[in-house]
């Protein structure tokens, strides 16, 4: 069935009556078909411009995690290398010479036992990445089972029911079986003894989240890692760790150096990052390591010729622009570890004081406070009936503000929140405006009867916390009960 469009679900009419430079006549563009002529370009720009000017303000959206500036430099690097393909390497040498740079530059950061025998690549975003590190781990366990004169038909891997979407559909897409750790109590993320329950022999992995998109928490990947190599030790069962990092991995290396959560812990075969969040780069670029080429197994790569030698390359996308990577290059010249350092800081400073205000203001109570990702999530009071996060949402909206409201997955779908994203660019300025408008729609808010608005009214910007739900697991055994 072909996807739906939006004017499928309106009485839209099919042709545009334009007037886009005033000393032009108005003319008639049609909506869902090519012209059948072409038109100055000042006009089909005119046209373009104004329809675009209905999409909300990029800054103001507090739903995205994604990069919504950047310095000029960086955008006339784009702008001069959008034209180069990702994918052909042998044809721009540099460019495919820049990314391996970002690879070892990203193995040295999390902290590979060898930076330069560390394997990675670029991918169009953490998406494509974690479906990558999905695929080395399926592959790489059915190797193993293969060798052992099992079966290697019945792929699971386990993960926190707060997983970003990509993984329910990496599961779906290469038929891998899911099994989530639920949510319990206060705990909002997936937890060590939680995950080691779900373990069995055909487990390909567990994927530990650093950064949840529900409430920006990390999960404990030390315990868990520490959980797995009990249970090995305990069953002979040896089940590897990819760290799905699209946040947190350019967070935690500049803000939490001390936190063990990287290439340090033996059993992190793989770790995927986000370069258009935190890695400061206009969208889209994602990055996926493993620590050593043992982890990647060789058959899931292709070679190309690349100035005389070998370039291994291993993608979903054949074609993709190399503005990115090139800019991810200038931003790990232009910042360094400082300057990254810096942002980040300013980043978490920032939402831990807007956090602190919120829950000062009376009706809201804080779920996290921002201070592990600049991310954080809140609530209104049990005690408050007359309105709902829904309506806190659509009030802000009317302001510009992109804030999402959502209902928590299985087993807290009783719990409605709203999430908070600071960026690069977002700094205590904006944070003061964003509070100004928030106390300026409670009166409004708190002079209402009962809600207005529901989970129905919640809209499609919710980045990530598209619920799993463990209705979905297949042939999975029950979830033991985890521990907050």
């Amino acid at each position: 069935m072909p996807l739906k469009r939006p004017h499928h679900h309106r009485d839209a009419s099919t042709h545009l009556r334009v007037n886009p430079v005033f000393s032009r006549e108005p003319i008639h563009v049609p909506r869902f078909e090519l012209p059948d002529d072409g038109m100055d370009p000042e006009t089909a720009y005119q046209i373009v411009h104004d329809e675009l000017m209905l999409d909300g303000n990029a800054r103001l959206n507090l739903a995205t995690f994604v990069s919504t500036w950047a310095e000029p430099q960086a955008q006339q690097l784009m702008a001069e290398c959008a034209e180069k393909n990702m994918i052909d390497k042998d044809e721009y040498p540099q460019t495919a010479e820049v990314e391996a740079r970002c690879v070892h530059m990203l193995a040295e950061l999390w902290n590979a036992p060898d930076a330069h025998a560390a394997v990675g690549c670029s991918t169009t975003g953490s998406s494509e990445a974690a479906m990558l590190a999905g695929l080395a781990l399926k592959r790489r366990w059915q190797h193993r089972r293969r060798a052992e004169g099992k079966p290697a038909d019945r792929p699971n891997v386990v993960m926190g029911i707060n997983v970003q979407v990509c993984w329910e559909k990496f599961a779906d897409y290469f038929e891998v079986e899911p099994r989530y750790v639920p949510m319990e109590g206060n705990r909002y993320h997936m937890s060590a003894e939680g995950a080691a329950a779900l373990c069995d022999e055909n487990t390909i992995g567990v994927i530990a989240v650093l950064g949840s998109t529900f409430d920006g928490s990390y999960e404990p990947v030390a315990e868990i890692s520490a959980a797995l190599d009990e249970l090995q030790e305990r069953t002979g069962v040896d089940v590897p760790v990819h760290v799905d990092g699209a946040s947190g991995a350019m967070i935690a290396p500049f803000l939490d150096p001390d936190l063990a959560w990287d290439f340090r812990l033996p059993r992190v075969a793989s770790i995927n990052t986000s370069g258009h969040k935190y890695g400061l780069v206009m969208p889209g670029v994602g990055w996926a390591l493993w620590r050593d080429a043992e982890a990647l197994p060789d058959d899931l790569v292709f070679h190309v010729n690349y100035l005389g030698g070998d370039m291994p390359t291993f993608a979903l996308n054949f074609s993709r622009p190399g503005a990115q990577v090139i800019a991810q290059y200038y931003n790990f010249l232009r910042l360094g570890f400082e300057g990254y350092r810096r942002v980040q800081q300013t980043c978490r400073d920032v939402a831990v004081r807007l956090a602190k205000e919120i829950a000062e203001i009376g009706p809201f109570t804080l779920l996290t406070d921002g201070s592990e990702l600049p991310v954080f999530a809140f609530t209104v009071n049990d005690d408050i009936t007359n309105f709902s996060v829904f309506d806190v949402s659509a009030a802000l909206r009317e302001r510009g503000w992109l804030v999402p409201a959502y209902t928590f997955p299985d087993n807290r779908t009783d719990l409605a929140a709203l999430r908070v994203v600071i960026r690069n660019g977002f700094g205590h300025d904006l944070a003061d405006l964003f509070l100004e408008d928030l106390r300026r729609v409670l009166p409004r808010l708190q002079a209402q009867a009962q809600p207005h608005r529901d989970v129905t009214d919640a809209g499609a910007f919710a980045h990530g916390t598209e619920a799993a739900t463990t209705e979905r697991r297949t042939d999975a055994k029950p979830a033991a009960p985890a521990s907050a």
